[in-house]
């Protein structure tokens, strides 16, 4: 009998005093980890095949299940954790590239939650947002960094074109494919009734969704996967994916068993087919060669739409961010390492790149420096978790931010990080008929309304609390920050001071 190293990492304790075998946990477990076993009238469980998805769990009529992270032990070692000894234990059995979901989880430092915000006291008034007019609204583009009149003396409007959010966010790329029709379903009707903007990814957009185009960013990856002239023709923008925060330099990889009819026809690929995006796009190697791209897609869509350009946030991101700036891009979009995914190889989800609070810094301070901050607007993302997050990433320098984690945990995601696997208890990280049905997009969108209009309050709270009545008054307000148990080095690119300053 073959050894068998790896124990499982979670276990599923069952109260039979509360059973009462209604099989609703078999029936709803796409992994198989519960079986109805008739000799002895019991379900029972199977604890390697659980991967903590919580849907047995929140389904049970009597409350009866709950999963625990198992006490198995190795002997302790500083140098070698369970983690690291199991990894070894599954590339000697299967000689391949570990695989991962989501964001890093690694406990790596959380600048958001090592900044705290200002407040205004008596000096400089707060200002009540249940009773004074606050600006949320962002527009994203290039601005004009001079105001121009005719010899009538009106304003000259040669502005690039924008993108007008009602609130600082938006929803990151995730692409059809990698999540469920009734995911992006859920994403563009949202968007559509908050007044913000969803990312399609690089899987391009079902031809479903073209009547939500007006709030969709369309991508163009280094696979071009679904790209042609109505894709763009129908966006509000398009996006360049230059790199991602959970995996930078390297490429996408959606496996075959996710490419259906309706993924096939959609990215213009073979059902069945995996479909993997090189790790550079095979004609940009300079920031030359990405202007190129970038006024070719400004030339295909008639200078109508801003573009976009998607970069990770690596240890240089600052003066790739310049260079970006000079190429012609209207809106830098910035993934931090923590940023989630479909599916990265693990090595590198959880020891490339670099956070995002520190890369946004850098970008905000080189831009200004050099002048040129007002010819793009910067986009932050790679897990801004709550509003205050989304205050903070402002005041450190972003005109808005990305979310994505943030949006599939509002439509019942429970981050058991194992979306590469298709099996998505919850509907949203697969493509099997029988689980997507289980997201209802009815429900969905109005969880992820529900989700926005919250954290719009929120916003609205914070910054009458500085005494700041409009977004761009907070954009870049490093004054309004202040750092806890950071050092010299941190504070100062971060570009804040320490609490108590």
């Amino acid at each position: 009998m073959a050894v068998n190293y790896v124990y499982p990492d979670y276990e599923v304790v069952r109260n039979y005093d509360k059973c009462i075998n209604c099989r609703a946990c078999e029936r709803q477990c796409a992994n198989e980890a519960h079986t109805y076993v008739e000799e002895i009238d019991k379900v029972t469980s199977d604890d390697a095949k659980c991967v903590n998805c919580h849907r047995c769990v929140s389904l049970c009529p009597t409350r009866a299940l709950k999963i625990v992270k198992t006490d198995h032990t190795f002997k302790t070692n500083a140098s070698w954790s369970a983690t690291n000894i199991n990894e070894v234990y599954k590339q000697a059995e299967t000689g391949g590239v570990l695989l991962s979901s989501m964001g890093n989880p690694n406990p790596f430092p959380i600048y958001w939650d090592k900044m705290l915000l200002n407040a205004s006291q008596v000096t400089n008034p707060s200002i009540d947002p249940l009773r004074e007019p606050m600006e949320t609204r962002v527009f994203l583009g290039a601005k004009s960094q001079e105001i121009r009149r005719d010899k009538n003396g009106r304003l000259i409007d040669d502005t690039s074109p924008h993108l007008t959010l009602s609130m600082p966010v938006m929803f990151s790329a995730m692409s059809y494919g990698s999540i469920s029709y009734n995911a992006h379903e859920s994403l563009a009707r949202a968007s559509k009734e908050l007044g913000i903007f969803y990312n399609t990814g690089e899987g391009g957009l079902h031809e479903d969704f073209y009547i939500y185009g007006g709030n969709t960013v369309v991508q163009v990856a280094s696979g071009r996967f679904g790209v042609h002239k109505g894709y763009l023709d129908a966006a509000a923008a398009v996006e360049i994916k230059m790199g991602q925060g959970a995996k930078p330099g390297i490429g996408g990889h959606l496996p075959g068993v996710k490419i259906g009819e309706d993924v096939s026809r959609t990215r213009m690929i073979p059902v069945g087919a995996d479909a993997i995006s090189p790790a550079p796009h095979h004609d940009i190697y300079s920031i030359e060669d990405l202007r190129q791209l970038v006024f070719s897609l400004k030339e295909a869509t008639a200078y109508s739409k801003p573009v976009i350009v998607k970069i990770a946030a690596v240890h240089n991101v600052a003066a790739i961010a310049s260079g970006v700036a000079r190429s012609g891009a209207d809106i830098i979009a910035i993934d931090g390492f923590r940023g989630g995914t479909g599916a990265a190889p693990t090595r590198i989800r959880d020891n490339v790149g670099i956070p995002i609070e520190l890369a946004l810094a850098s970008v905000d301070a080189r831009l200004r420096s050099e002048g040129i901050r007002d010819r793009v607007s910067v986009v932050a993302a790679g897990s801004i978790r709550n509003s205050a997050d989304v205050v903070k990433a402002i005041a450190l320098g972003a005109d808005a931010v990305y979310i994505a984690t943030a949006a599939v945990l509002a439509l019942g995601c429970h981050l058991c990080r194992t979306c590469n696997l298709g099996n998505c208890n919850w509907g949203i990280a697969t493509q099997r008929p029988e689980l997507v049905k289980r997201l209802n997009p009815d429900v969905g969108y109005k969880r992820l309304v529900n989700l926005m209009t919250a954290w719009k309050h929120e916003i609205e709270e914070m910054m009458g609390g500085m005494g700041i009545n409009s977004i761009e008054s907070l954009k870049g307000n490093r004054l309004m920050l202040r750092g806890v148990g950071l050092n010299e080095k941190e504070l100062e690119v971060l570009g804040i001071k320490h609490a108590g300053e």
